[in-house]
């Protein structure tokens, strides 16, 4: 069989996606490659593909037990024989599967890379022909990526260890460019084929929210979704803890994620999140690598991310079936000297390290955190940021962000910047130095006990700002600060400072504009309504009994409901109408093995539903 037999037998499809073919084609001709593809874009067909079509057995490197045994109950449903070692295994169940393996039993097997350097991994090695080594998740192995892990640096001393060199295939979802050079630099590739198939994921619409209450505004959200599977990540197990309690006593069905909790706890929220049985999942960041639950639809960010390809990883686990969800970061400056005291106090530095190449992670960190706050203040289009940030070219109006919603209007802002600037100046000749909040409120006129009693009321830009509210004055402030007419200084305590572009602002050589949220307009975000689905064209009440019939399946076979089909099967179920299992192997993501499996239930209800 060729490659489209492969795709279609096994997992339902009848074209590739972006990038696919000719990462499989590369990979077949022994070519080593590396693709960075957005999540959802079909990563691990690239490598699942040519595994099936080589002789021997393909390793697959992944860095997380839930990751693994995702992959491989997935696997498993559509007819390919695969399995994992890692620890969560009992000794019978890990001597079984090695077992098997050296009698070449599988043709994908899952393994963590503190595996690689293990006796009985070597063994295995000896005695089983590799014909390919797959690094999921690459950007692990840089220390500039945000998931550096040093485990994967002992990938390369691995491959070196072979009699035989197999491909060295890699793939990731965020990697700039110089984590880009690290992955196939220090994996020691040999002239790999490289593509990037591009970071828009055009389903999502990203939003950034500056609300006084965010916990008021995670309620208004999830009434928006009524009852929609969703994650939202916070950056502190505290945070977790309370939002989680809060949503609990509203009647929302949620449970919650963190390192603090047991590894039974753990293992329990998240089987109840991935199984539907909650449907809200509220967690640091310790949550959702190599979840592959599809039908997220929506990520909300209670605290920001310490970096863009954090929040690009987490958001991105929204909308994986190609459906539309919605990416929300609630953002507020507290979130940036958080993010400051965690980079100085450095938990997720390797202690490995010298304390020079620690030095060198943090300011990298910190440059790192500039971008992403600058990603929450910016008034240009959200979608062209993020893509510009990865070295993506696009346009500069998505429509699909919330700075290009409407909800915004550029405005000739000049006067209002000056009066900012020169009120940094005027704090600046008292040798004082202030953040923000302080700043804004200087200028709107507060009457606040620290103002007044520093005598800042006598500053001659006290309160001519009075007009316009503080969030309104630090909006214009930040957008400053991204332009470099301020800066913020670091620590502990940002302090706004004055540029050597500042002066150009107060001579009046420039005019600043800016979009801003319009004023006393009653208008609407666009959420996840019922309509977002209309185009589909689909029996709602048809669509709802075949949800209930996938759901029965999935608990007899003790999987996921998404494993059995996603929401995106169910649709294209609703569209073609199969009453047969020829016709049923035409929607998109059935295969042969699901075919055989599942055909005469979901046939049998269509046809009943048809009468």
């Amino acid at each position: 069989m060729d490659k489209r037999d492969i795709l279609k037998k096994h997992f339902g499809h009848t074209d590739f996606r972006s990038g696919q073919s000719e990462l499989i084609d590369n990979i077949l001709a022994g070519r080593d490659v590396l693709g960075i593809m957005p999540t959802g874009a079909g990563k691990s067909v690239c490598y699942q593909v040519p595994a099936l079509m080589m002789e021997g057995i393909t390793l697959v490197i992944s860095p997380l037990i839930s990751l693994m045994q995702d992959q491989v109950i997935s696997l498993r449903e559509s007819g390919i024989s695969a399995a994992y070692i890692n620890s969560s295994m009992t000794a019978a169940e890990y001597y079984r599967t090695m077992e098997a393996a050296i009698n070449n039993e599988y043709k994908i097997l899952y393994v963590a890379p503190e595996r690689l350097s293990s006796e009985d991994f070597i063994k295995l090695s000896e005695n089983v022909h590799i014909s390919m080594v797959t690094v999921d998740e690459a950007h692990c192995v840089s220390q500039w990526g945000q998931d550096f892990r040093p485990s994967y640096l002992k990938i390369a001393d691995f491959m070196d260890s072979l009699d035989y060199r197999p491909v060295l295939s890699a793939f990731t979802a965020t990697a700039t460019k110089e984590v880009k050079t690290d992955i196939s630099l220090i994996l020691r590739q040999n002239d790999p084929f490289v593509i990037t198939t591009g970071f828009d994921r055009k389903n999502l619409r990203f939003a950034v929210e500056k609300p006084k209450d965010k916990d008021r505004a995670v309620l208004n959200l999830l009434r928006e979704y009524k009852g929609r599977s969703g994650i939202i990540y916070c950056s502190t197990r505290k945070n977790v803890e309370q939002l989680c309690d809060m949503l609990d006593k509203y009647g929302f069905s949620v449970t919650r994620y963190h390192a603090g909790l047991s590894d039974a706890e753990r293992a329990e929220n998240q089987d109840d999140f991935i199984y539907d049985r909650k449907t809200v999942m509220v967690a640091t960041n310790a949550f959702g690598m190599g979840i592959d639950k599809s039908n997220i639809s929506f990520v909300i960010h209670y605290n920001m991310p310490k970096n863009l390809e954090s929040y690009y990883q987490e958001a991105g686990r929204a909308g994986r079936d190609g459906e539309e969800a919605v990416c929300t970061l609630l953002y507020s400056g507290a979130d940036v000297r958080l993010n400051q005291f965690l980079i100085e106090k450095g938990s997720d530095v390797n202690e490995e390290f010298t304390d020079e190449m620690k030095e060198s992670v943090r300011e990298k960190d910190k440059e790192r955190l500039k971008y992403m706050t600058f990603y929450c203040t910016t008034n240009e289009c959200l979608r062209e940021y993020m893509l510009r940030y990865f070295g993506e070219k696009s346009s500069s109006f998505c429509g699909n962000c919330s700075n290009c919603s409407g909800n915004f209007e550029t405005a000739d802002v000049t006067t209002e910047a000056q009066k900012i600037v020169s009120c940094v100046y005027r704090i600046a000749q008292r040798n004082r130095s202030f953040g923000r909040i302080m700043i804004a409120d200087i200028l709107h006129g507060s009457k606040n006990q620290k103002i007044l009693s520093q005598g800042l009321d006598t500053l001659s830009t006290y309160g001519i700002m009075s007009g316009e509210t503080v969030h309104r004055i630090c909006s214009i402030m930040d957008y400053l600060i991204e332009k470099g007419y301020l800066v913020l200084s670091e620590g502990d305590y940002s302090v706004v400072k004055m540029t050597a572009k500042s002066a150009e602002l107060l001579k009046g050589n420039v005019k600043i504009s800016m979009k801003l949220p319009k004023e006393e307009k009653n208008t609407k975000k666009k959420t996840l309504e019922k309509n977002t689905y209309d185009k589909f064209d689909y029996d709602d009440a048809l669509f709802s009994e075949l949800r209930v019939l996938r759901n029965k399946l999935a608990m007899e076979s003790s999987v996921p409901a998404y494993i059995v089909f996603a929401d995106a099967a169910l649709r294209d179920m609703c569209r073609k109408m199969p009453v047969t299992r020829e016709e049923f192997l035409n929607v998109s993501g059935v295969g042969e093995a699901k075919a055989d499996k599942y055909s005469e239930a979901f046939t049998s209800l269509i046809r009943n539903f048809k009468k």
